[in-house]
């Protein structure tokens, strides 16, 4: 999916938690690109969490009319995307999922989430234990890494991974872009941990949380 040029609106159409996060990365990812991004949403947000517990912040209500970009769970009403030059229908998530991980932490279900691709459905809570062991894993290699000198950051990584995102939202790529970076030994570990920071703030996965326990 290439985006539409200049400032970018982007419109949640529904309730669904995945489509939240869908659209939060794809903000993300298009104010690296852009000078400005808009998040909207239509009716009210996803329940029992708070947006902000997954790290989306608080998503005013707005009007699809003006978007460019609309993400709905599968299958939106006509209605939702009047004028919008990109629907990204988002596969919705089974309630019983999500109630059997009341429990989870609610950035590894987001790690989870965007573990596979928006369009597919979610293995959950197998995904979630995934995600939570990597998490682990990264979040203790950069609190190592903190440790070592600082190095410039990978920028053939780093792109690689921008540009999967790009390439129409592709976030397991882009993880496994980290996952290849982590485990290379050619590159020095402050270039890896400043990599990782610098990607961290279009995925939003708290990667440097253990840093300086």
């Amino acid at each position: 999916m290439d985006l539409p040029p200049g400032p970018l609106h982007i419109h949640v159409h529904g309730p669904g938690l995945r489509a939240f996060i869908t659209a939060d990365v794809l903000c993300r990812t298009a104010a690296r690109r852009r000078s400005r991004a808009l998040l909207t949403r239509s009716g009210p947000p996803p329940r029992p969490w708070p947006l902000t517990g997954f790290n989306v912040p608080d998503v005013p209500a707005g009007d699809a009319a003006s978007a460019q970009v609309v993400v709905a769970e599968q299958d939106p009403p006509e209605t939702a995307c009047p004028k919008a030059a990109h629907l990204m229908l988002v596969h919705p998530i089974e309630p019983s999922s999500l109630s059997s991980l009341a429990d989870e932490d609610p950035v590894t279900l987001r790690m989870a989430m965007l573990s596979a691709p928006y369009r597919e459905p979610l293995r959950l809570p197998e995904q979630a234990a995934d995600a939570r062991a990597r998490l682990g894993r990264w979040r203790a290699l950069l609190a190592e890494w903190a440790r070592s000198p600082g190095r410039p950051m990978s920028r053939r990584h780093a792109a690689d991974a921008e540009a999967a995102l790009a390439q129409d939202l592709d976030s397991p790529a882009a993880l496994a872009v980290l996952e290849e970076l982590a485990a290379d030994p050619a590159a020095a570990p402050g270039a890896k941990l400043e990599t990782f920071i610098h990607l961290d703030l279009l995925l939003a996965l708290d990667l440097v949380r253990d840093i300086g326990r």
